[in-house]
């Protein structure tokens, strides 16, 4: 029976798809982006310093609607400076949700802090907040308005939600939880541009927000990322600190450094990548919508499947389309991964929990259940916007 559900999701595949070798996620390239970099080359100007980065963050900081856009050299750096900016310092915890990238608890690991790890919902692998807020009234204390987690003693700095897959999650739940807390926000949303929630960009609800452009994201600058926000005092501080903290000298010679910085400024000619791919925006986030219309069409007759959907008031770029099995089955799940990826599909299983890694096994978690089902019950199927004509 698991052979034959196995062999089903390749023949949906191939059906939507009609290619017989599809990698999970590529990015769409055309001669727009190889003028773009030409151009950018023959300039000579090639680094961190030249008009494609500043123009670049301006047509982020347009689509975005955010007051402020600092381009980055990489999603990983954009959340270290993220929680730099925040006041994360060593010992502190920060609220992470298992359920993620290992990127977005480096980051916490780069400021000597503790990742705490919490869980997330089924419906849209966010941040469960309910149980959240619950867990947290339980288990922490205020001190001077600071929240501080009983166990340890340590104080809670910071929340990063993650938009898992591009999708929303319960953005009014962990508003209300950074409220009574006192915690900041920081939006991992490094797979989520295009993505909004009644009708306002991802990444602009809390105090930060973060994006990637890395190869596998819906446009890409080779590699790359972005902080987001409308706190003019972080943006400058952003700016400085990814620019190894260099001030500006009377005499432009002269190398004055007023804090440890560091070299995370994206370069112009990943920039001018950008700015060709940005051009294609609206039409890529378009071409994923239909291709999840089309894989929807496929598998919503299909008991063994659901397909993940945007949640209501939210319009989702469907940065990764991704299949359910109706009951979490580590054997199935295991099967349909190793069927497909040998007949070169690949698709893939969601992150293992951070929880179980070597690195992060020791570290502060909450009950984890549901995380835990997700985990054997998700499958990322091939998503490149160049499969939709």
């Amino acid at each position: 029976m698991n052979n034959y559900i196995a062999k089903t999701v390749f023949e949906k595949i191939k059906k939507v798809t009609k290619i017989k070798k599809l990698f999970l996620h590529e990015p769409t390239l055309s001669r727009l982006e190889l003028k773009a970099v030409n151009d950018c080359i023959k300039t000579g100007v090639v680094s961190s310093s030249g008009k494609q980065v500043e123009l670049f963050e301006k047509k982020l900081s347009k689509f975005t609607k955010s007051k402020y856009a600092i381009a980055i050299i990489n999603g990983t750096s954009a959340l270290h400076i993220s929680l730099l900016l925040c006041g994360v310092k060593e010992k502190d915890e920060v609220l992470v949700p298992s359920l993620t990238f290992v990127a977005t608890a480096n980051a916490i690991r780069y400021c000597n802090a503790i990742p705490h790890f919490i869980d997330s919902r089924e419906y849209d692998l966010g941040v469960d907040a309910e149980k959240l807020f619950k867990y947290l009234k339980k288990n922490t204390i205020k001190k001077n308005g600071k929240c501080f987690n009983k166990k340890t003693n340590r104080f809670i700095t910071a929340i990063i939600p993650v938009y898992v897959f591009g999708h929303p999650y319960d953005i009014p739940g962990i508003k209300k939880i950074a409220r009574h807390f006192n915690l900041k926000i920081i939006e991992d949303a490094t797979e989520a541009l295009g993505t909004k929630f009644k009708g306002k960009h991802a990444g602009t609800f809390g105090d930060l927000g973060v994006l990637s452009f890395n190869g596998n994201k819906i446009i890409t600058t080779g590699g790359g990322g972005a902080i987001l926000t409308n706190n003019k005092r972080f943006a400058e501080k952003a700016k400085h600190l990814s620019s190894t903290a260099k001030l500006k000298t009377k005499n432009h010679w002269d190398y004055v450094h007023d804090d440890i910085g560091y070299n995370y400024k994206l370069p112009s000619l990943n920039a001018a990548l950008g700015l060709a791919q940005m051009k294609k925006l609206n039409k890529l986030i378009f071409k994923k919508r239909k291709l999840f219309k089309k894989y929807q069409k496929e598998f919503e007759k299909d008991l063994n499947f659901k397909i993940m959907k945007e949640p209501s008031n939210s319009k989702s770029n469907y940065w990764l389309q991704t299949l359910f099995l109706k009951k979490p089955d580590k054997n199935l799940l295991n099967k349909i991964l190793k069927f497909n990826n040998d007949k070169r599909y690949r698709i893939r299983p969601v992150w293992k929990l951070l929880n179980t890694l070597k690195p992060y096994k020791s570290f502060p978690k909450m009950d984890l259940s549901c995380s835990k089902k997700i985990s054997y019950k998700t499958i990322n199927l091939p998503s490149s916007s160049f499969l939709i004509k």
